[in-house]
């Protein structure tokens, strides 16, 4: 980076690690599932990577969380013990897809379904309600199916984030958010002064590493999906 990137801080974020469902393809958003074992793995390797790619660390006070479980235990295995927990930094809510796939709500609905362009709150109310996924050890997960969240509020949230963060990045120093893709896509649209239905085109996989910055004043993404 050239020198006034360095000296505005760097705005990092990192993506929880594998879940049963990120793997099944269920959307998962409020929903407080654990992370599979391959997901703790993946957690401490995105620690380590982010101790290369960012060896000064972060100073107390400056590692922010999601409050779903999921995002804690990354933070934790990542080497981060004690991280701010926000609501802010939870996932979109999905409302009456939460827990079912595409082809789920493809067999419900009869059409195709579009997170970005419809939203949660446009599912039909047949899909609400609330039930049991048990899972092969046994854990008995209570999905809530209830009416979902706006994309311009998830945008709204994020927002606060970055409000929340831009003292310490305007002091220099860099901080880390810790959460979930859908999230932290809308965020990064955010940042970047866009519209937050182009978080659609920012691929984010379980635990990696993206890193948001200010070249020649411009906000920009500085890595992606690492």
């Amino acid at each position: 980076m050239n020198d006034h990137a360095k000296r505005y801080g760097t705005l990092v974020l990192l993506r929880h690690g594998q879940t049963r469902w990120s793997e099944s393809g269920q959307y998962t958003g409020r929903t407080d599932i654990p992370l599979t074992d391959v997901g703790m793995q993946q957690a401490r390797e995105a620690g380590a990577r982010l101790r290369t790619l960012f060896p000064d660390g972060f100073a107390d006070g400056d590692v922010y969380c999601s409050d779903l479980q999921r995002a804690m235990t990354t933070a934790h295995e990542a080497g981060f013990a004690a991280p701010i927990l926000t609501a802010d930094l939870e996932e979109w809510d999905y409302g009456r897809a939460e827990g079912r796939t595409r082809a789920e709500l493809l067999a419900a609905l009869g059409e195709e379904w579009d997170v970005w362009a419809q939203g949660p709150t446009a599912l039909a109310e047949h899909l609400a309600g609330e039930r049991v996924e048990v899972f092969p050890d046994g854990q008995r997960i209570t999905i809530i199916n209830g009416p979902g969240e706006r994309l311009d509020d998830a945008a709204q949230r994020a927002r606060r984030v970055i409000d929340q963060v831009l003292p310490a990045l305007e002091a220099g120093r860099d901080v880390l958010c810790v959460a979930h893709a859908h999230i932290l896509r809308i965020l990064t649209t955010q940042w970047l002064g866009m519209e937050p239905r182009f978080g659609r085109h920012l691929k984010l996989d379980t635990a990696h590493i993206c890193a948001l910055s200010v070249y020649k004043g411009d906000h920009v993404i500085w890595k992606w999906n690492v």
